[in-house]
């Protein structure tokens, strides 16, 4: 019995140290075996804050990695759990898990920065890009419906399909990465919001969510107003009222707006005139922000149809016309909400 039970135990061992063997073969075939994502150069962004497995999903995320598994079996053998550093990283060559590795713990993030201001429209931010000195300008001379099939999104306009944030690239890195990434990150920001929006929105897509967030983001500069104008223009939408909102008018005229906004102008209809029309108008008009998107989205219970401004960068929010026309009259006198 003994010498059965020892020769049990040693088979016991011996699979075991097999099993072994083949997990460590397989880990460091892994670990030296190039990783080759989709399209190179690749940028991606680590937050700050990120546990190993966020920050391996986030790669996921990004196309640089299949799957998190290996990785954070990886890093964690190698006793680096800890050490891995938020940033904005790019890749442009295969690269194997390890050498992956060294790149995020060791913090080989990209140096130069692009601003994209909240409230720019998307030739503001064309004219950014090929102003930058760093950055390699493979849009440059192609149409917005050209650089929309580059990036092969199938909206009408590339108009507010971006995301206002600084971001990080290595020198000579593409606009079309660039694009790309703030693209990914606006598509993530609506859509969280999107899943937590209010009940009973007159907002049938998340499309229609970022049109509203568009004009939010031009109609006011505080902060604080925006969820008040926010729910303005939605009461404005339930009740099937236009919204009467000048950025919207202003857009439509495009170049040939001078910086005065006439009685003619509002008049004129063309598909952004809010004036004539009614609903949003087709596409959004900037950048919203994050705050813009969240205004849109949740924005509070009130009775608010109208607002002018008070002349010192704030808003007076009234229910009546009644009300209204006598804040234009204290106001201004030539308000229109």
């Amino acid at each position: 019995m003994k010498k059965t039970t020892k020769r049990r135990l040693l088979q016991s061992a011996l699979l075991l140290f097999a099993c072994a063997a083949v997990v460590v073969g397989a880990l460091g075939y892994y670990a030296n075996t190039a990783l080759e994502p989709a399209q190179m150069p690749l940028q991606f962004s680590l937050k700050a804050g990120s546990s190993l497995k966020s920050a391996a999903q986030q790669m996921v995320d990004a196309g640089m990695l299949a799957e998190p598994a290996l990785f954070v079996i990886l890093t964690r053998l190698l006793g680096k759990t800890a050490s891995i550093k938020a940033g904005n990283y790019e890749v442009d060559r295969p690269i194997t898990p390890l050498d992956l590795l060294r790149k995020v713990t060791e913090g080989d993030y990209t140096q130069d920065v692009i601003t994209f201001v909240e409230g720019w429209t998307f030739r503001q931010m064309r004219k950014a890009l090929d102003a930058h000195p760093a950055v390699r300008h493979d849009t440059q001379g192609l149409s917005d419906a050209e650089v929309l099939r580059r990036l092969d999104l199938g909206e009408p306009s590339p108009e507010g399909l971006f995301f206002p944030d600084t971001y990080h690239f290595s020198r000579g890195g593409s606009d079309l990465a660039i694009l790309r990434r703030a693209h990914g990150l606006m598509r993530a920001n609506l859509m969280e919001q999107w899943e937590r929006r209010a009940a009973g929105l007159p907002l049938a897509t998340p499309y229609e969510a970022l049109i509203l967030a568009s004009i939010i983001e031009k109609e006011t500069g505080q902060a604080a107003e925006r969820p008040l104008v926010a729910a303005v223009f939605v009461n404005r939408l339930r009740m099937g009222m236009k919204l009467q909102t000048d950025p919207s008018v202003i857009y439509g005229l495009g170049e040939a707006f001078d910086g005065n906004l006439r009685k003619r102008d509002l008049v004129t209809d063309t598909p952004y005139n809010t004036y004539t029309r009614e609903g949003l108008p087709p596409t959004p008009i900037a950048m919203p922000g994050l705050a813009s998107l969240s205004a849109a989205l949740n924005s509070p219970k009130n009775d608010a149809l109208y607002f002018v401004a008070r002349g010192d960068g704030t808003s007076q929010f009234s229910r009546t016309l009644g009300e209204h026309d006598r804040a234009v009259t204290k106001y201004q006198k030539s308000g229109r909400r």
